[in-house]
């Protein structure tokens, strides 16, 4: 045949009918093959090819460890194929749409001992590999009326269906591994007790202050010999205590499940193989609980009304003697318990101080430290003078003045010492409404538990209080008329010549036994 056109021929078992696709190729033989973006060769489906079904359940387990199948599940067929040799394989179809998806494919297959094929209807050719990275193509096709021909470059073969396999049904049939850790994990169970169980695993969990739902399930009876059908207790509990994980794990008649995505969980003590949550085929209405020890697993085509367990809880009426409720024949305030409220010392790290007390003998140190107050600490302070001491505030704290008392506050208005609290422990609205003082003063209570009151008008800034009146003596400007009179004095610069000093006279001697002179002014 001519090359260039496409060839049919009869299957010959021959080892290798591919060749690599070069760079800027653009024609191939392969029907419905063409070139993405990339230059990659690519067609409308992704195969992948697995020897058997345990290598299946490793491509599910690796791939959804990282990836999620939901991309995948709205074109996702899974097939059992017959060769001609009567051997049985499985293959993997799906829709390719990008290189990206293929790739990620293509390395999970080749990890678990598979192969990666793309094409559109029937014939698919080898998936790129590291010896052709933009793929294969099909130098003759095989005339053949099978479902399936596979193209690779160490074979070529051609498949027939045998059967559909479903994802859901498969996911439900294999057993879970023991894993003991999963009972250490943390978040919520589903715990499902049996009929004569249920009412006292409530209670328990009552009593012991566990929140939770519980709803009742049924399931048609396990043979013909039952009456009606089974019915069990689920309860869905947000997080249960550690030390009740043990009990809930080896109680006869208590099965408790993990969550593993929506609408599924696994039994405490065992992990299924596959990432659950990235497996999309479980209704989230319903519940699917999966069992160890190769039981059959439980399932709810709907999850059932749920209520809180405190509605469960156990009722117990008191007899019927007597009347319904004991009626008081009057009422009158009690008789007041006063006590004394006392100041000691608190642990607790001093916070919010806002006011110092500085008694009267300490005011002339804190003139002298004025000298040294920055201003933005003068600006916000305010003073209050009284004839026990002066009391200082500031909103942004007072440890900037290192005197007197410091105190701190715990309501608008009331003060107490820093360091200390009060006795009894009562609200701080409490302590000032008790201690009946007006919205116009300020409440401090030193270490003796004395309370002194402040008007609020008697604050003033602390800069206004500092600086006393000082004498000032008044000054008369003098007309400006007698400066402008004065002549004003003329210099001149004349050159002096190389021997400046040569015209200069002498003084005059001075008389004798006179003693020297300076000589007169010019």
């Amino acid at each position: 045949m001519r090359r260039g056109r496409r060839a049919l021929i009869e299957y010959t078992g021959r080892p290798s009918m591919l060749e690599r696709i070069a760079l800027h190729q653009t024609r191939l033989r392969t029907p419905g093959l063409g070139l993405e973006g990339k230059g990659v060769a690519l067609g409308a489906k992704g195969l992948a090819l697995l020897p058997s079904l345990d290598r299946l359940v490793a491509w599910l387990s690796v791939y959804t460890r990282e990836h999620s199948l939901e991309d995948l599940m709205s074109s996702l067929e899974i097939q059992i194929v017959r060769s001609k040799l009567g051997t049985r394989e499985i293959t993997l179809s799906f829709a390719a749409e990008s290189s990206d998806r293929m790739d990620r494919v293509a390395e999970t297959a080749r990890l678990v001992g598979g192969f990666t094929f793309t094409g559109t209807s029937r014939h698919f050719v080898q998936y790129r590999d590291a010896a052709a990275p933009f793929g294969y193509d099909a130098t003759q096709l095989i005339s053949t009326d099978a479902a399936l021909v596979l193209y690779h470059d160490r074979f070529t073969q051609v498949y027939e269906l045998d059967k559909a396999v479903q994802l859901r049904s498969l996911l439900l049939r294999l057993m879970p591994h023991v894993d003991p850790s999963t009972n250490e994990d943390n978040g919520p169970r589903i715990i499902v007790a049996e009929q004569g169980l249920g009412p006292a695993l409530i209670h328990y969990f009552v009593r012991s202050r566990v929140e939770g739902e519980v709803a009742v399930a049924e399931w048609p009876p396990d043979s013909a010999f039952d009456e009606g059908p089974v019915r069990r207790y689920v309860m869905r509990i947000p997080e249960l205590p550690k030390r009740m994980r043990p009990l809930m794990a080896k109680t006869p008649g208590l099965t408790t499940f993990l969550p593993a995505g929506p609408g599924v969980a696994v039994e405490m003590g065992y992990r299924h193989p596959v990432a659950l949550r990235a497996c999309p085929v479980f209704d989230a209405g319903g519940l699917v609980l999966i069992r160890g020890r190769g039981d059959e697993p439980w399932s709810l085509e709907k999850t059932p009304q749920m209520g809180d367990l405190r509605a469960f809880a156990r009722v117990e009426l008191r007899t019927s003697e007597g009347a319904d409720s004991a009626i008081a024949t009057g009422a009158k305030l009690p008789d007041p318990v006063r006590v004394p409220i006392r100041i000691v010392p608190s642990p607790s790290p001093w916070k919010n101080v806002t006011a110092t007390w500085i008694l009267p003998p300490q005011i002339s140190l804190l003139r002298r430290i004025a000298y040294a107050l920055p201003h933005q600490t003068i600006l916000r302070t305010q003073v209050a003078i009284t004839p026990r001491g002066a009391f200082l505030r500031s909103s942004a704290g007072i440890e900037a003045i290192p005197l007197g008392t410091f105190f701190v506050e715990i309501h608008p208005n009331l003060f107490i010492p820093a360091g200390y609290d009060v006795t009894p422990a009562i609200a701080p609205e409490v302590l000032y409404r008790a201690l009946g003082a007006s919205a116009s003063q300020v409440l401090f209570i030193d270490m003796h538990a004395r309370a002194m009151a402040v008007d609020e008008t008697a604050f003033s800034p602390l800069e206004m209080a500092l600086l006393e009146a000082q004498a000032w003596e008044p000054l008369v400007a003098e007309a400006i008329q007698r400066a402008l009179e004065e002549q004003p004095v003329d210099l001149k610069l004349e050159p002096l010549g190389m021997f400046a000093l040569s015209q200069v006279q002498p003084p005059p001697a001075p008389a004798e036994g006179a003693p020297p002179q300076l000589p007169p002014k010019s």
